[in-house]
């Protein structure tokens, strides 16, 4: 990645705050970059918090945040308090509400052509969010208009973040079983092809102590490769060990234990390619999971009064047509007891033997669901094709 002096005004400007670690950041990035390379015009993100965007994207620890610099095609500027608007870009996403400065919306209303205003909202799979995909909100000063766009699974809402290249990269990576053993091997893992290679990227999980001892005794060897995350804490209290850090490797019984460094997307990427079976969480890692054709379990973000339940059936409903009965109910009820959804009250321990017994099913499963999503036109082709729509519409 290379860094650059920033650019004038933009085509595109998205201002991102990180609500919980790298979630938020996560699809603005993603979408940044996809923006930057599909289309020149220049994008523009604004983040409210650095040290999250150096993490998944380390070049902008060379960046100065109030002077701003182009990485990857992308102009990067730290949102702060004391914000200072530039002139606005063309089209102004605001991803997840997250408010723009009023400063900001004052210049936007101020051009002779105001910006085109989206809200990219959090992707569902609920049934309402196809009626709300597209509606206007006039401000109630300004001349202003926010559309909501919605990401999601039906071809009549905003698609899935899915760069041009992605899959082709994927089957580069997937097809040559020594490189990908060789990629394994530089991050201190070296395991017999045979073993199941299992992902963990998770929140807080009370349940995974038990099914750390599940694995630990089953017949077949797992290797649970886990990057630096908040999920390490109860991966140690489940090995009885004090947290490891990243190089580390501990074997009990038949599991065999990873820490990884923490890495930007693309090497995230691999890692769900390198893997027989995705833990991930939050919306990011969910989607990219989709795209690597495995087998996958959802730690969907906690909502208050538990609405993300409703969130995870949802998509257990709309994922579930193509699979034989026992493998549907085996897969919700591991997905449901990762999630700690209420009613059958079973733990994640628990619903693994039947959930274990299903994967080479969900494999096949998981490559026909992400033929089937990429065959949809994705959410940067989408959205580029709404904002021209609007652009060109009398406002």
């Amino acid at each position: 990645m290379t860094v650059a002096a920033a650019s004038s005004r933009p085509e595109w400007e998205i201002f991102c705050q990180v609500v919980d670690n790298f979630g938020d950041i996560g699809v603005c990035w993603r979408l940044a970059r996809d923006l930057a390379a599909r289309k020149p015009g220049g994008v523009r993100l604004w983040v409210d918090d650095w040290a999250v965007l150096q993490q998944i994207c380390p070049p902008a620890a060379d960046v100065d945040p109030r002077a701003g610099s182009v990485v990857e095609g992308v102009e990067v500027r730290g949102w702060e308090e004391s914000f200072s608007p530039l002139a606005p870009g063309r089209i102004v996403v605001e991803a997840f509400a997250c408010e723009l400065p009023a400063s900001q919306l004052e210049v936007m209303a101020a051009q002779s052509s105001p910006p085109v205003w989206v809200n990219l909202e959090y992707l569902s799979a609920e049934a309402w969010v196809v009626g709300c995909h597209g509606m206007a909100s006039p401000h109630p000063r300004l001349p202003l208009v926010k559309y909501f766009f919605f990401p999601g699974f039906d071809p009549r809402v905003g698609g899935l973040l899915r760069e041009p290249c992605l899959l082709q990269r994927r089957d580069a990576f997937v097809k040559d079983p020594a490189g990908r053993l060789a990629w394994l091997r530089e991050r201190g893992v070296d395991i017999d092809p045979q073993t199941l290679r299992v992902s963990l990227f998770a929140y807080e999980q009370p349940g995974l102590g038990e099914l750390i001892s599940c694995w630990t005794t089953g017949a077949r060897r797992i290797s649970l490769l886990v990057p630096v995350s908040r999920v390490l804490a109860d991966v140690a209290a489940g090995l009885g060990c004090p947290a490891p850090e990243a190089g580390a490797h501990i074997r009990r019984g038949s599991l065999d234990v990873h820490v990884l460094p923490f890495t930007d997307q693309d090497g995230y990427d691999r890692l769900l390619w390198a893997s027989d079976l995705n833990f991930v969480r939050g919306e990011d890692s969910f989607v990219r999971a989709q795209w690597a054709a495995r087998p996958f379990v959802w730690q969907i973000y906690p909502q208050a009064d538990a609405v993300h339940h409703e969130k995870l059936d949802a998509f257990l409903a709309l994922h579930r047509p193509g699979l034989p009965a026992a493998t549907a109910d085996a897969h919700a009820a591991f997905w449901r007891a990762w999630n700690a959804c209420p009613g059958e009250g079973i733990r994640p321990a628990r619903a693994w033997p039947a959930f274990s017994e299903a994967l080479p099913v969900l494999a096949e499963h998981a490559r026909s669901w992400c033929v089937a999503q990429a065959a949809l036109p994705d959410l940067a082709d989408n959205l580029t094709k709404f904002c021209s729509h609007i652009r060109q519409s009398p406002r």
